[in-house]
């Protein structure tokens, strides 16, 4: 375990990431040309067929599909994550505005979270923007989900360090995701790119925030509290990256998805084992830099198939040798 953040250094941490929000921020309204004719979403434009940074994108299945198909599919995927993406946002900023409402007069916490909910906001902005222009009528995150989160935000004051595991189970996936449509090479719609850039930009604070409160708080937990975390989290990142990731079945079949393509995709197929893997290194790194891996939890990180080696720094590219 590494030694223990300090409440200074976490503070100056926190001024540090407020900063970052006043000099480099974005307005969904005015940073996106939204009526940009290159921005249109055209139906015959190749640009919307996935990358094989996604793993349907990568699937047999997909890739021997015709090229309308592939972009009808494109668009549809890239309009549901944006969906759930949305509805996870509004989690977490109500969440937020939650907890921060507890907090001591000059707690550095109140200015970075204000920040970050507004910033948050934008981002359900043009997530919803772009569900809109797409034409996809689509309701997100599963069911239950949906009726989940209208309490999920109450664990931001009751259950804090939950809360924020919750938050990186959800923004980890998206930031992956997104990082690896831009790093693969592979052509990308200009729409979804200007988003992505915008989201991966502001989502980097937000990230580096949730793990400066988990390193600050979690080391200093008594054994009980400490060892209940430790299996809650790898539990929550495996449940929220699923909600994130995996499409509904019944949204899937309306553009011609087989329901053994998504199972095979999520996550029985090589690339779909491997972008699972993928997806926590940066937080394998983090549980166990605060404790959270122990001789307990280390088997349900392996049974949920989540483990593997830690990131030696955050955002470190994922190394594959065939």
């Amino acid at each position: 375990m590494t030694a223990h953040l300090t409440r200074k250094l976490y503070d100056e941490r926190l001024r540090t990431l407020s900063e970052g929000s006043v000099n480099v921020n974005f307005n969904a309204f005015v940073d996106i040309k939204w009526d940009d004719p290159e921005f249109a979403v055209d139906l015959d434009d190749p640009r919307w067929v996935l990358t094989s940074a996604d793993a349907l994108g990568a699937h047999p299945w997909y890739q021997e599909q015709s090229l309308e198909a592939r972009i009808r599919i494109g668009i549809w995927r890239w309009a549901v994550i944006a969906k759930v993406g949305m509805q996870f946002e509004n989690l977490l900023m109500r969440g937020a505005l939650d907890y921060i409402y507890q907090l001591d007069n000059r707690d550095e916490e109140f200015r970075y979270l204000t920040h970050e909910i507004t910033e948050e906001t934008h981002h359900t902005q043009m997530f919803q923007e772009l569900v809109n222009r797409t034409g996809v009528d689509t309701a997100g995150g599963k069911r239950w989900f949906r009726q989940l989160s209208r309490i999920l935000p109450l664990a931001g004051s009751l259950y804090p360090e939950a809360f924020f595991t919750g938050i990186l189970a959800g923004e980890e996936p998206i930031d992956h995701l997104q990082k690896g449509a831009l790093r693969s090479g592979e052509p990308v719609h200009p729409l979804p790119q200007r988003i992505m850039q915008i989201h991966i930009a502001e989502e980097a604070r937000h990230i580096s925030f949730a793990h400066e409160f988990l390193r600050l708080r979690v080391p200093r937990f008594g054994k009980v509290r400490r060892g209940a975390l430790s299996l809650l989290f790898p539990l929550i990142m495996r449940t929220l990256c699923d909600v994130i990731m995996i499409p509904d079945r019944k949204s899937a079949a309306r553009v011609g998805i087989p329901a053994w393509v998504v199972k095979d995709v999520f996550w029985k197929s090589e690339a779909g084992q491997r972008m699972l893997h993928d997806l926590f290194s940066d937080v394998r790194m983090l549980a166990q830099d605060i404790g959270l891996m122990n001789k307990v939890s280390r088997p349900l990180w392996r049974a949920l198939r989540i483990d593997g080696r830690p990131a030696r720094f955050r955002g470190e590219p994922a190394l594959h040798t065939d």
